[in-house]
């Protein structure tokens, strides 16, 4: 209750800006909230049966690395037991069998991306915003001590800027936390697309040299964390 007395104060002072900065905190809490819970069910950064899975197959124990794969929390399971099925079957085109699992991994990565670019959005106008309505507040300040003529009170000026930039301190605690929300998905899913390419050059490379001999004849790119370079490009 104390809580929601405060916030309506500041909104009361900060007018409209600060209504819809509230709002746009609002809205970057549900988008965090759910990439979390997203990632959590993902099995995000639950890489230890992949990894196991990869060093069956890296030992030519197929079958184990297969049942292995399929057991494992993370949402590359399906990627890496696909990888391995047909990976295992004679004749397969390994160039082409690398595109379609490139193609997957990049849909994986895109799908754990979503709603991280309207979370970066937040994060760049909140402080925009902010600012937007102290100059607004700064505006009607001097209106006032306009108007006032030879009879201004300093301390009404003074409490009239303190109020305008109320906006801008409320719009950087606002971008500040989804800025660095932000760079933590990002990092997390770059990761996943790391285990990605890892999973892909391992399974096709197995017997032919190094676990990272890729077949880079013909590259394909590597699956990217989707949305991070759109959001900054």
């Amino acid at each position: 209750m104390m809580m929601f007395e405060a916030v309506s104060a500041i909104a009361d002072m900060g007018g409209p800006v600060v209504l819809l900065l509230i709002a746009m905190s609002l809205v970057a809490l549900a988008l965090v909230l759910a990439k979390v819970w997203h990632f959590m069910r993902a099995g995000v950064g639950r890489h230890g049966d992949l990894e196991q899975a990869l060093a069956c197959w890296d030992a030519g124990q197929r079958v184990a690395a297969i049942e292995r794969a399929g057991a494992a929390s993370n949402h590359l399971a399906l990627l890496t037991v696909t990888a391995m099925q047909a990976a295992d079957q004679p004749g397969t085109d390994l160039t082409a069998l690398r595109a379609r699992l490139t193609g997957l991994a990049s849909a994986r990565m895109a799908s754990l991306s979503g709603g991280l670019r309207l979370l970066d959005s937040i994060a760049q106008v909140a402080p925009l915003l902010g600012l937007f309505g102290t100059v607004l507040g700064m505006i009607e300040a001097f209106q006032a001590l306009q108007a006032a003529g030879s009879a201004v009170d300093p301390s009404a000026l003074a409490g009239g800027i303190w109020v305008a930039l109320l906006t801008t301190a409320v719009g950087l605690a606002v971008a500040m936390p989804a800025s660095l929300l932000t760079t933590w998905f990002d990092g997390r899913i770059a990761r996943e697309a790391l285990m990605a390419e890892t999973v892909i050059d391992t399974v096709l490379c197995a017997g032919i040299g190094t676990p990272h001999c890729a077949l880079r004849a013909a590259p394909t790119p590597a699956p990217q964390a989707a949305g991070a370079g759109a959001r900054h490009a």
